[in-house]
């Protein structure tokens, strides 16, 4: 009975249903296998269709071809042409000039004359920018007049040929007089001096794009399917219906098959060999599909079959194994995120699984033990480390203090010690106080009140400055944390100067890598000290401060720069998070500074 319940036994089940899936294949293959024979049998008949439509083209572009040649047939035609385009033709004598343009105007229209109304005009431009056209109709006997045809794109092909013939892209008769333009294709070439190779005109004829669907009209496909023409330049010529652009861009890339939305082609190519055209046919592979339509039908139905049973089955089965580990993965989070009450419920006693709930319930049982164990004791040692280190700065600030009494007792001066008297009770009321913690404001007033005590004994040697940001006065921090470094500037930087020192205390609000820091500075201008001899001797104040600093605030900075006889700057910088800036949209320049 265990071999039921174990992950092997269900992944062997799972295993022998994926037998099904070549059960599914050998149903698809046989419809598959026909569609496939029955689509090369449909390219195979296009691209020999294709070639005869090709070759239909070819016949009429070697009729457009033989026309532009006409000019050498004729000498007369050619001596005009001749000195039409010689640089001397103004200097020629008028008789001759008439002579050459009669024939000109009336011999080479003659000529280009053509029975074929799909040739819709003939026209040569000599490089003087002179038009001569000859066309089936009446109403296009007249180029326009002032039309730059040395300009043209289809002029310059022509001359960058070199006499070669150049095949046009469909393009609109804009040449013409007065007549609408109209979308023709067109055969050009360079007219060259016979004997100089000089260039004297270029001549184009122009044939009625509808030519290509009469041509294209005549022929039938098995399939529904549209019918392209493009130039060498891939433009498009003709199409037997609308191409929309995903298409065209799809038939650049020369795939097998394009899709425009849900229909989808087969693409057979044939290239025009003069023009380098290509005529292009996309079958429509929905109606090929088609034909094979009743074997798929019978394929589908089965594969549908077994797909659904599969299915079926594989959710049943992915739900039975990879609920109960989805639950863990769910109760394991919930540890993570520091819930430690969370269990996994175990369902059953005999499966892989369900052990696997037990162990992690013991796990998690363990880990809450542990940490209940060590964790809270290392918070407690942690905790009286701090108050190990905040004890030690009161003695050492009543001691000096108490010399200052000392001091002003041996100069006789009684009202000054009755004054650091009063002083000493307040400070020891804020001192004996039990909170650890204060506000930063209540600390600078602390500190202001340590500050007078010291300057009724120095007198006039001590001047204090002392400000703070009421943006950050809320700000909490270890009690007696600035105290014993004002002590030491007094003491080690300002007593023994020989001149009156200025001692400045300021805490404000600054900005740092899009970071807020509350900045508190203590300066003064005394004697200065050796900041790497202090710091190997280990000083009392400054090694508190700064190690009951680190404890309090992981990240925050303390940093000492002096210089002898030149005084000290002692910098300490906390990070504040915005929740407690009380108004912190507002600029620092609207704070009120005390």
């Amino acid at each position: 009975m265990r071999v039921a319940y174990s992950l092997r036994f269900r992944l062997m089940v799972f295993y022998l249903l994926i037998f099904l899936v070549p059960a599914i294949i050998m149903m698809t293959a046989m419809p598959y296998y026909y569609q496939t024979s029955i689509s090369k049998e449909t390219q195979v008949l296009t691209e020999g269709t294709l070639t005869s439509i090709a070759r239909n083209i070819e016949t009429y572009l070697e009729d457009l071809n033989r026309l532009t040649i006409t000019p050498y047939l004729n000498e007369e035609v050619m001596a005009a042409l001749k000195l039409k385009a010689s640089p001397n033709y103004e200097q020629t004598d008028a008789y001759t000039r008439l002579v050459a343009n009669r024939v000109l105007a009336t011999t080479l229209p003659l000529y280009l004359q053509n029975s074929s109304k799909d040739i819709l005009a003939t026209v040569l431009v000599s490089p003087d920018g002179t038009a001569i056209l000859a066309s089936t109709g009446e109403e296009l006997s007249t180029p326009a007049s002032n039309f730059p045809y040395l300009q043209q794109a289809w002029y310059q092909k022509a001359v960058q040929a070199d006499g070669n013939v150049v095949f046009i892209s469909s393009h609109p008769q804009d040449y013409l007089g007065e007549s609408a333009s109209q979308e023709v294709f067109s055969v050009a070439r360079l007219i060259k001096d016979t004997d100089t190779r000089h260039p004297i005109a270029v001549i184009m004829a122009d044939a009625d794009t509808r030519v290509l669907e009469r041509i294209v009209s005549d022929i039938n496909f098995n399939v529904s399917s549209i019918v392209c023409i493009f130039d060498d330049e891939y433009k498009l010529l003709y199409a037997s219906s609308l191409v929309p652009g995903d298409l065209h861009e799809q038939i650049l890339e020369q795939g097998t098959t394009v899709r425009s939305g849900e229909e989808s082609y087969v693409v057979v190519s044939k290239e025009i060999a003069p023009a380098q055209w290509q005529v292009v046919v996309l079958l429509s592979n929905a109606e090929l599909v088609a034909k094979t339509r009743g074997w798929y039908a019978t394929g589908i139905l089965f594969a549908l079959g077994g797909l659904m049973l599969t299915f079926v089955l594989f959710f049943a089965l992915s739900r039975w194994i990879g609920h109960p580990f989805q639950e863990m993965i769910a109760v394991m989070k919930q540890v993570e995120n520091g819930n430690l009450q969370t269990r996994f419920v175990v369902e059953g006693n005999k499966d892989e699984i369900a052990e696997l709930g037990q162990a992690l319930n013991i796990m998690i049982e363990r880990l809450n033990q542990l940490i209940e164990r060590e964790y809270k004791a290392v918070l407690n040692q942690r905790d009286a480390e701090y108050r190990a280190l905040q004890s030690q700065i009161q003695p050492h600030f009543l001691y000096n203090t108490l010399n200052g009494f000392i001091g002003l007792n041996r100069l006789k001066d009684s009202a000054g010690l009755e004054k650091a008297i009063f002083a000493l009770s307040g400070m020891l009321h804020y001192i004996l106080e039990g909170e650890d913690w204060v506000k930063l404001e209540d600390e600078m007033r602390f500190v202001q009140k340590y500050c007078d005590l010291q300057r009724i004994r120095h007198r006039d040697r001590l001047i204090v400055e002392i400000s703070w940001d009421e943006a950050i006065g809320g700000l909490k921090i270890p009690k007696l944390l600035l105290q014993p470094l004002v002590e030491n500037a007094v003491i080690h930087g300002i007593e023994p100067a020989s001149y009156p020192c200025t001692l400045s205390i300021h805490a404000g609000l600054m900005q740092r890598d899009g970071r807020n820091l509350a900045q508190i500075s203590i300066r003064d201008n005394g004697c200065g000290f050796d900041v790497d001899a202090v710091t190997r001797q280990g000083g009392l104040g400054l090694a508190n401060v700064r190690e009951r600093l680190d404890m309090a605030f992981r990240e925050a900075g303390f940093s000492i720069d002096s210089q002898i006889d030149r005084g000290t700057v002692i910098l300490i910088e906390i990070p504040i998070p915005d929740e407690m800036l009380p108004e912190s949209g507002r600029s620092l320049e609207e704070k009120v500074s005390h």
